[in-house]
């Protein structure tokens, strides 16, 4: 009877022990976060809207990587207002993330928001578009597109769009430029880029350029502009994004005009509808901007957790598509 006794006193003081030690492995760690998350890290992520299939499908990379690699994702929409994004990090930064990783949608105004971040201790990742800053301490390490190569590549496709016609006319090559968001590094980088391989060719000029900042919209209203304007008589098109491609394609075709043959039209980005326009004969030149990097920034965000360094600058594999590959055996975009 005894030994009966003392066994139930055993196994009670197991059952009264044994719940105990499993709360207490869910007591909060040194964040104040339930210890549990402390195996899946949080990542916020501020992106700045959903104004392109592009940024789509950017956004669909991202949180299916989270999902996979079990990264917890806090996502916040800016919808393309830079205070909204500055709100979210701030967000972040009250819960305590892991990391914090943003779209920034302009280059210019992040320092104050960023050094909060670092008095709190959480690593920054910049990715897709770039920032200007003094003090570059106040974020890890970049990953996204080279937006300045991308305007390169509009500028060596039209050179040789033209001398492999064997008649670069005496004329200037009369440009229209319609630029991404003003202020953004995609729109100065595609710019300066394109800028760097014309500028030693002056038959090659941009007679207009103006911000269509990315929408599709836009590109349809600043080409209606430009037809019933003093600029209608132009060469070539260079629009930074085939939102804003489309939207131009719609207006010419509109007004009887031949978009890629009349006129010669490049466009960034490579999203579905410029690959089929490509096929089409209605865009000369497609250069990609790859979406699809939501498994790098997951893994640049693992090591940042733990407190490893990252490569400052990293862009994603690009390619460049043109009138003279076969479209056909271009694999599908999914955006």
């Amino acid at each position: 009877m005894k030994k009966k006794t003392a066994k139930l006193l055993i196994i009670a003081l197991v059952c009264a022990v044994v719940p105990a030690l499993l709360v207490s492995c869910t007591k909060n760690d040194e964040k104040g976060r339930p210890e549990e998350q402390k195996n899946g890290i949080i990542l916020g992520f501020s992106q700045i809207g959903a104004e392109s299939a592009w940024r789509k499908c950017n956004t669909r990379s991202i949180k299916a990587a989270a999902t996979e690699s079990g990264v917890q994702l806090l996502f916040s929409n800016a919808e393309q207002k830079q205070n909204n994004q500055i709100k979210a990090i701030r967000s972040f930064i009250a819960y305590q993330v892991d990391v914090i990783a943003f779209v920034p949608i302009v280059a210019d105004g992040w320092d104050n928001v960023l050094r909060e971040a670092q008095d709190a201790g959480i690593p920054v990742l910049i990715t897709d578009r770039k920032i200007n800053t003094d003090d570059e301490s106040l974020y890890a390490g970049f990953i996204g597109t080279d937006s300045e190569q991308e305007g390169r590549e509009a500028g060596k496709f039209l050179l040789k769009k033209f001398e492999n016609s064997g008649a670069v006319p005496s004329n200037p090559v009369r440009i229209i430029e319609i630029s991404g968001t003003e202020g953004s590094s995609p729109a100065k980088g595609r710019a300066a880029g394109f800028r760097e391989i014309i500028s030693e060719h002056p038959e090659y000029k941009i007679i207009y350029s103006e911000s269509g900042d990315f929408l599709r919209s836009k590109g349809n209203e600043i080409m209606r502009w430009i037809l019933d304007s003093k600029y209608k008589d132009f060469d070539v098109v260079f629009s930074h994004n085939d939102g804003m491609t489309l939207g131009i394609l719609e207006v010419m075709k509109e007004r009887g005009m031949n978009p890629g043959k009349d006129i010669v039209i490049i466009t960034v980005d490579a999203e579905q509808a410029a690959i089929d326009a490509l096929g089409r004969g209605e865009v000369n030149c497609v250069i990609e901007c790859n979406p699809k990097f939501g498994p790098a920034i997951m893994s640049l965000s693992k090591k940042l957790a733990k407190g490893q360094k990252i490569p400052r600058l990293m862009h994603v594999h690009e390619e460049v598509f043109t009138e003279d590959d076969d479209v056909s055996a271009i694999p599908p975009r999914g955006y």
